[in-house]
């Protein structure tokens, strides 16, 4: 089955040589696939790369580490792989999420899944799946001799005085290919809509791969290794910023093609060296803690041809250890004499069973189903832990360990994921998908394990940007979500043609991991600023709302060029069942855009209409903001077959505004004092780039 992407234009930060592209991909309830053409690829932040699909949206980080949102659902809702990777924050703020273990200049492929998804596409997860792939090994044709290929960027950002720049390299035979790539991004604090700086929101990347890979006679075995350096990142909507992140990493995989089907097998290990602290001006502290995160996994499927479509079987386990440990602070009474243990010897490891049936009905093949079913086994478990010291002001963290200690924390989930999607597609102009959906995810190592009730220890786990302080539950139930989706796609004139799609979505979830309200406190000890300490907890939750994306040719001559508009808007409500607004609930937003092409050049002016956010979560004091429109411009231009510029601007207006998924402005605070307000958002940023291919 062919799906177009859902849309045709790839919108990031700043100006980039990218299309989308029609694949062959699974049949899905919405996707988006988007192939991306060699080149500039601006955003320093890898979840930024889908800015501009409805429904997604990016919680704000570190200038590498936003969380991806979809439909509502956040962070670890989200199915995340690269390279069929599947990787785990080790981090109590979640500061190294997965998709910061990938630069954008080294992406050549990401997919969003969204709603509802094939269990072939990943399970523990309830709100879908992003799949990223790296550059791909390059082979030679047969008899073609040696092929060297390879490629160099650069670009800037004014708004943060950023720069970033990467380098690509590969020689290939017709069966043997080596290649590498090497990427590095440098930020200092940016400017919000004032001028003001946002304190504490620097960063600096490295990041390093190669690719080994030999093929023939239907087989091909692939072999990725890399590492990853971050030396710092700001979070000014976290009480710490991230001061050293060392990241390894080797994926090894293996296809083949038989008279029976496909094969294809992965084994993967990742590790994680993590520290969180304070090291610039913009944000004083002593405090460090450490932590030490692995994954470990494999993942085996079988596709099965069938007389009328496909049947697709899977085996796969992964494994994830962590500690996470405070050292003590010489000389403070609080933070000492020992080690504070937060999550001792973590582990939690899936072992899971698939089965996926894709079958095309009637003779006109105008109907399609698939029909799936997934088995999962989570266990998780922890080791004992201790708090700082046993003097009164480590006496709420003392009493928390020694119950913590006292009983069992071993738990097992048994989980069972099932979905069903039928396409109709009556003619060539329409089609009609339905579906509906069971996922479930078990709770991370944090939300059941961490456990301290000191409100110092408790701001250190809090991965919601939101100033308030959490604790574990070691008895947490699973969260299960019933989605229902519709998609309703009409089109003509190919690609470079109309199209419009309207996708409305619901889901009920049951024993969602939200909060409870334990008692109140003062960030920084500032009086004006109120935060809570909270307990996760399961209550039941429903979300709801509607994607809609459209594209429009408008004009084309020899002359002027070719004119298209193109467009989406995305509305979201999420609601616990015993009253209340969930958290991080994007209000009503939309994208307009107009597109030119003529010959070498492509531009495009674009509007981001955000509506007032005023649905919020009172239990965790979440911000209102106001509605806000802000005008991008963008440009291109392939110089040679060697050489492509980009220039853009971002926020024209240089308007002064808070993203509605920002968080509070902890650095602002501790600076300043008053009250937390929400962070505010980047200001006017003039950007350029620079892209050579030999």
């Amino acid at each position: 089955m062919k799906h177009l992407p859902l849309l045709i234009s790839l919108a990031i930060a700043m100006p980039a040589v990218a299309q989308s592209r029609a694949e062959d991909v699974l049949p899905e309830m919405k996707v988006i696939v988007t192939g991306l053409k060699e080149g500039y690829r601006p955003a320093a932040d890898t979840a930024l790369m889908l800015s501009s699909t409805p429904g997604y949206s990016v919680a704000a980080g570190g200038g590498v580490s936003g969380l991806p949102v979809v439909n509502g659902f956040a962070d670890d809702r989200i199915k995340i792989r690269i390279d069929g990777m599947e990787l785990t924050s080790a981090c109590a703020n979640h500061m190294n999420a997965p998709l910061s273990y990938i630069d954008p200049q080294q992406v050549q492929r990401i997919r969003l899944i969204a709603g509802v998804t094939p269990v072939s596409a990943g399970g523990d997860s309830i709100a879908g799946t992003i799949e990223v792939q790296s550059n791909a090994p390059v082979f030679a044709q047969p008899g073609a001799g040696l092929l060297t290929q390879g490629s160099f960027a650069v670009s800037g950002r004014s708004v943060n005085n950023s720069v970033a720049t990467s380098v690509h390299a590969s020689a290939a035979s017709d069966i043997l290919s080596i290649g590498y790539s090497g990427a590095y991004t440098r930020g200092h604090s940016y400017d919000d809509g004032h001028g003001n700086k946002v304190l504490g929101s620097m960063f600096e990347s490295i990041n390093q791969a190669i690719v080994l890979a030999a093929k023939g006679q239907g087989q091909q075995l692939t072999l990725r290794a890399g590492v990853q350096h971050i030396p710092y990142q700001g979070f000014p909507n976290q009480y710490m910023d991230m001061t050293d992140n060392h990241g390894q990493f080797a994926n090894l995989a293996y296809q083949g093609t038989f008279s029976w089907g496909v094969f294809d097998a992965r084994a993967y290990w990742q590790q994680t060296d993590h520290e969180m602290g304070f090291f610039s001006s913009e944000r004083t502290g002593t405090m460090p803690m450490l932590t030490h995160g692995r994954n470990t996994g494999y993942a085996l499927m079988a596709s099965l041809p069938m007389a009328a479509g496909e049947l697709r079987l899977g085996q796969e386990w992964h494994g994830f250890r962590l500690d996470d440990y405070w050292p003590a602070v010489p000389g403070s009474m609080m933070m000492g004499p020992r080690t504070y243990l937060n999550i001792n010897d973590g582990k939690r490891e899936r072992t899971v069973l698939f089965g996926e049936l894709e079958t095309r009905h009637g003779q006109d093949g105008r109907w399609m189903s698939v029909l799936g079913l997934r088995g999962e086994s989570v266990r998780m478990d922890a080791g004992d832990v201790q708090s700082y010291g046993t003097n009164m002001m480590n006496m709420p963290d003392l009493m928390a360990a020694r119950a913590f200690n006292a009983r069992s924390r071993s738990q097992r989930d048994t989980n069972i994921d099932a979905s069903a999607q039928a396409t109709f597609t009556p003619d060539t102009a329409s089609s009609y998908e339905f579906a509906l959906a069971r996922k479930v995810r078990s709770p991370n190592l944090y939300e059941r394990y961490s456990w301290g009730r000191g409100s110092m220890a408790m701001t250190m786990t809090n991965w919601f940007g939101d100033g308030n302080g959490y604790v574990g539950d070691i008895d947490l139930k699973p969260e299960t979500a019933y989605t229902a989706a519709f998609t309703a796609d009409w089109h003509g004139g190919g690609e470079e043609g109309w199209f419009l799609r309207v996708n409305p979505y619901y889901s009920k979830v049951d024993n969602y991991i939200d909060v409870d309200v334990l008692a109140s406190f003062h960030p920084y000890m500032k009086m004006g600023a109120n935060g809570n300490l909270l307990r996760f907890a399961n209550h039941d939750a429903k979300l709801y709302g509607a994607n809609l994306a459209w594209q429009l040719p408008l004009a084309s001559s020899a002359r002027w060029g070719r004119f298209m508009a193109t467009g989406n808007a995305a509305y979201t409500r999420g609601k616990r069942s015993d009253g209340g607004d969930l958290y991080r609930m994007m209000p009503f937003n939309a994208l307009l855009a107009v597109e030119h092409k003529l010959g070498a050049w492509s531009s495009r002016i674009e509007t981001k209409i955000v509506a007032r956010k005023d649905k919020v979560d009172a239990r965790r004091f979440e911000a209102e903001t106001g509605g806000y429109a802000l005008v991008n411009l963008r440009s291109s231009v392939v110089l040679s077959k060697m050489a492509s510029l980009s220039a853009g601007v971002t926020n024209l207006f240089n308007r002064a505004y808070a993203d509605p998924l920002g968080g509070v402005y902890l650095s602002g605070l501790k600076a300043n004092g008053g009250a937390l307000q929400a962070l505010p958002a980047e200001g006017r940023s003039i950007d350029l780039g620079l892209q050579l291919k030999f």
